[in-house]
């Protein structure tokens, strides 16, 4: 984990050449306070990595400590098991997405979506520190619904085993956002076709008890507050 004594960092991530869009680059930030506030917002990424010389993409959950990402899964997943000890690293590219409106335009061709999305580029490590690999399954499980980890009970012995768990620091990273309405052409603006936007809300509904839920047990309060 990192250390106290590390300055503090930087406001914005510097940029690369993989980390800086070819197209629209007007919407591409470095700022580690929105990146981070994209990153927190979900839970779900996808992780990009080349196995046998063929690029694979799997969805997963994520969690976020400090700067760094932890991604969790099975011991026999092949990407978890090309990141052992004796592993320089697996180079991936993990990515988060969030879609906030669909733009519809008057034409096809300037159709498009709103949508706040985080990059990673980097080298990721498995975790084999015991301290390590606990605060990162929890932070996993409070990514998906804060205060979660303290209120189930923690992997035992063989689940442990079970479970592999990588690091993925947050070095070469940048975001992308869209807003705003529609970019139709000054001619298509007289067009009889309805033009706007759309907007995208995630939203929760009512917890589901489950049938042999023990007698008593109430909705806890983080709960109601996640899905009020």
């Amino acid at each position: 984990m990192q250390g106290t004594g590390q300055a503090a960092p930087q406001a914005e991530y510097a940029p690369t050449d993989r980390t800086v869009p070819t197209r629209a680059p007007q919407r591409a930030s470095y700022d580690r306070e929105a990146v981070h506030a994209i990153l927190d917002e979900g839970y779900l990424c996808h992780l990009g990595f080349v196995r046998d010389g063929a690029p694979v993409v799997l969805p997963t959950l994520y969690g976020r400590v400090g700067e760094r990402l932890y991604v969790h899964g099975s011991t026999g997943s092949r990407p978890l098991r090309m990141t052992g000890a004796a592993d320089p690293g697996l180079p991936v590219c993990l990515t988060v997405t969030h879609v906030d409106g669909l733009v519809l335009a008057r034409s096809a061709f300037h159709h498009s979506i709103n949508y706040r999305s985080v990059v990673v580029h980097g080298v990721a490590y498995e975790v084999t520190d015991p301290e390590e690999r606990r605060i990162a399954l929890d932070a996993v499980v409070d990514q998906v619904v804060p205060g979660r980890s303290a209120d189930s009970r923690p992997a035992n012995r063989k689940e442990l085993a079970a479970t592999a768990v990588i690091r993925l620091d947050l070095q070469e990273v940048s975001a992308k956002v869209r807003t705003g309405g529609v970019n139709d052409e000054p001619e298509d603006l007289t067009l009889p076709h309805w033009a706007g936007v759309v907007p995208v809300q995630k939203t929760y509904a009512t917890p589901l008890a489950d049938a042999d839920l023990a007698p008593g047990t109430e909705l806890p309060a983080y709960l109601a507050e996640l899905t009020k």
